[in-house]
């Protein structure tokens, strides 16, 4: 009955990235700002979109009000629970995205992280049922029409990707992979993929140009089958994902990136991670997203992308590049200068600087820092109260 329930509002598409340009909030670290300075550096930078790797209610809590769109994260260990048990994906849906909405604008959730890009088969097995098991419990609730349920894969997926035309999914993840692409299509889901330059570059960096992956002059790539031209790395990727839906029948389906970024430092053998680079290639991709076109094989649909990431998180596990890939180091300041505000590193927000102070202040111009802000704040509560 619910899988009937579910196909019939398959005419209604949630657009959960209503901008061009997003940011991935992880949290590994125990040194970042709170979740409500965090929402103030986002509004005074005017980034709309952002995704979180979990339902963290201090996060969703905070956000109220901010008129920022959220995708929560369901995280892989729930899927098994989540995929024989339509209570417990109720019970999570309930808990974590209706008790926070219409406050929140939760705006969809990412069931799994690369699961089909992972060596877990058993997770490829219990990756549709927790989908549907979520998006069912969205049905009952007729939150459908609001909150996208979507699936973020990486680059493994693809069996081979280059060049752009020829990229097609490994044949060992195509039983799980159509029958997801299917599902997703009947309900107006895009195709979420983590898409790094970086990590090509790095893994062959004697035959990749790092102009070409950092968005700089260069002679590009010519692909003689389509006769498309690419000055760029970043959107050869994402016509890759293109061509390999084309290939198995979702031609009408989004390419949307879940994930994207470059590292700032990293280890002795991880060739290209330096802040001058990673600059360049947030600085080059934000200009890119902000002019809201498409790529070579698709000109009409505006490239959507969300950065990786917020913060350089010191807990997260692995080589060095893993705990910079942040756009603000952990104290709220620029990491390095694309165009963004930081918090200042030697003052603390006050708790009265709300996002209501935030708006009301909005004709400052951006270079002025936040404490500055601050002050105009209790100006304005001393002159009108």
């Amino acid at each position: 009955m619910y899988e009937l329930t579910s196909l019939s509002f398959s005419l209604w598409a949630v657009l959960a990235f209503t901008g061009t340009y997003g940011v991935n909030y992880g949290k590994i670290a125990d040194n970042i700002p709170k979740p409500g300075n965090v929402a103030l550096l986002l509004k005074a930078n005017k980034i709309k979109n952002i995704r979180i790797y979990d339902a963290d209610h201090e996060v969703l809590k905070a956000f109220k009000g901010s008129g920022i769109e959220i995708v929560v994260g369901l995280g892989n260990e729930y899927l098994k629970d989540m995929s024989v048990n339509e209570d417990r994906a109720m019970d999570w849906v309930k808990e974590n995205v209706q008790a926070f909405l219409p406050g929140t604008s939760i705006k969809g959730i990412a069931v799994g992280n690369e699961v089909l890009g992972s060596a877990d088969q058993e997770l490829w097995e219990v990756l549709l049922p927790a989908v549907k098991n979520v998006y069912n419990a969205l049905d009952r609730l007729d939150l459908t029409h609001v909150v996208e349920v979507s699936s973020p894969h990486s680059e493994a997926v693809f069996g081979i990707s280059y060049p752009p035309s020829a990229c097609t999914f490994k044949e060992t993840l195509l039983p799980y992979m159509k029958p997801l692409l299917q599902f997703f299509s009947q309900i107006k889901s895009p195709f979420y993929i983590n898409a790094y330059p970086f990590l090509a570059y790095m893994s062959d960096p004697e035959h990749i140009d790092i102009k070409y992956a950092l968005f700089q002059s260069n002679s590009g790539i010519y692909d003689e089958k389509t006769k498309l031209h690419y000055d760029n790395m970043f959107e050869a990727q994402v016509d890759a994902a293109y061509f390999a839906l084309e290939k198995i029948g979702f031609e009408k389906m989004e390419v949307i990136v879940s994930e994207t970024g470059w590292a700032s430092h990293g280890d002795a053998n991880e060739a290209g991670a330096s802040v001058k680079n990673a600059r360049t290639y947030n600085y080059n991709l934000r200009k890119l997203l902000l002019k809201k076109k498409g790529t070579p094989h698709r000109p009409k649909s505006p490239v959507k992308a969300y950065i990786f990431a917020m913060f350089n998180e010191n807990l997260k596990p692995g080589p060095t590049s893993e705990r910079n890939f942040g756009l603000f180091k952990a104290d709220g300041s620029i990491a390095y200068d694309i165009g963004f505000d930081g918090l200042e590193p030697s003052s603390a927000l006050p708790s009265f600087l709300s996002l209501k102070d935030i708006g009301l202040q909005g004709w400052f111009r951006s270079s002025y820092s936040l404490v500055y802000m601050t002050s105009a704040a209790v100006l304005f509560f001393l002159i009108f109260s």
